[in-house]
């Protein structure tokens, strides 16, 4: 862990610097608290100065809340994109402006001390969230009010569970592992119909849940009735995750969670992989559940799918087409990709998105996620 280093008067003083993104550690540090204002504080974020909070935890609240107003007129003041903009150029535009939002608002810090007390005035007690998003404490850490109020946000999740009415149960998602928000691709899997070698299988079925998150989609092939699920992941927070819900739901019996890998060894009836729908560079980890750079999963999914697949079995690809329509991949890509794999497409199920930003006409690429589907892809070997 790297360290961060500011002065308060003649004395120098130095913690631990925490952040998700792997940001440095700013280098020029001053002490901030209610005196502070919107406007100096803004200009100094944007000249690259981080300014940690000594003051009231409210005040430093509606401090970031400011500044992010600050950035949104400025972006308006500055227009909006050229008529003739394609729909990649609109995505690259809109990923550069919340890369700047984020390096802003980072700015703002805060010192927990050697047990994640956060010693402001009205401050919350984040201990357990802190402990349950970067393990046990080393010391006094700075860590970002924004990256905070993430690790906060996180441990409520995880209190109080995600409704998943397709298992009618709750799912608890952790601190950097994708939560199951978007129901449409959980009901996808749970209609879809299982392979024959499933439903007639004497000595058992098998299918594999890859990238499991969270073990949503292994426990809802559980629960229709496959004999065993064996669900992978490459994150260990994602592992430690799924593990914890599957013991909630009372599926240890039926279901492995192994890893970290993508595959793993044999065979089975069902193998199902819900990757991140984006071509891109996750920034941090819950953006690995939202970016796939260079299309990695899905190529290693498509390439290792018949090697993988009993006789007779299916492998599921759970896909949103938004990609296609922000002019990130095309529908060839991804048709060839499976030829190449020597795989053909036995059906596909569609259906669209369900959350806010589907229909919301102010959000930036509200034309490509207006037209976004989801699909379920049905492959099985050639041949």
């Amino acid at each position: 862990m790297s360290a961060i280093h500011w002065d308060e008067g003649p004395t120098r003083r130095s913690a631990h610097w925490q952040s998700e993104s792997g940001a440095a550690p700013p280098k020029r540090v001053v002490v901030a608290d209610d005196r502070t204002k919107a406007d100096h504080a803004y200009r100094q974020a944007c000249e690259g100065t981080a300014l940690l909070w000594q003051g009231d935890f409210h005040n430093a609240r509606q401090l970031l809340q400011a500044m992010s107003r600050r950035i949104d007129r400025k972006r308006s003041r500055s227009g909006t994109l050229p008529s003739d903009a394609s729909p990649s150029e609109a995505f690259h535009l809109h990923r550069r402006a919340v890369s700047h939002r984020v390096r802003v608002l980072g700015k703002l810090l805060v010192l927990l001390d050697e047990d994640y007390v956060l010693g402001l005035r009205r401050a919350p007690d984040v201990r357990q969230a802190c402990l349950e998003a970067y393990g046990p404490a080393q010391g006094p850490t700075v860590v970002s009010l924004r990256e905070l109020q993430g690790v906060i946000g996180a441990h409520q999740w995880r209190t109080k569970g995600v409704d998943v009415p397709a298992l009618g149960a709750h799912i608890h998602p952790h601190y950097g592992v994708f939560a199951p928000v978007r129901g449409e691709y959980v009901d996808l899997v749970a209609q879809a119909p299982l392979p024959a070698t499933i439903r007639d299988s004497p000595t058992g079925s098998t299918a594999f849940d890859l990238g499991t998150g969270t073990g949503v989609l292994a426990a809802v092939l559980a629960e229709r009735g496959v004999d065993r699920v064996v669900a992978t992941d490459i994150s260990p927070r994602a592992l430690t995750c799924a593990r914890e819900n599957i013991h909630r739901l009372a599926l240890t019996d039926r279901i492995d969670v192994t890893g970290p890998c993508l595959f793993p060894e044999g065979r089975a009836d069902l193998v199902v992989c819900n990757p991140p729908w984006l071509p891109g560079r996750p920034a941090t980890s819950v953006e690995q559940g939202v970016y796939d750079a260079d299309n990695s999963m899905l190529h290693g999914f498509l390439a290792e799918l018949s090697a993988h697949l009993r006789p007779g079995g299916e492998g599921w690809l759970v896909l949103s087409d938004l990609a296609e329509h922000l002019g990130l991949r095309t529908r060839a890509h991804l048709l060839e990709a499976i030829a190449a794999a020597h795989l053909q497409i036995e059906d596909k199920l569609d259906t669209r998105p369900r959350h806010p930003r589907a229909t919301d006409p102010t959000d930036p690429l509200h034309a490509a996620r207006s037209a976004e589907t989801t699909s379920l892809w049905r492959l099985v070997a050639s041949g």
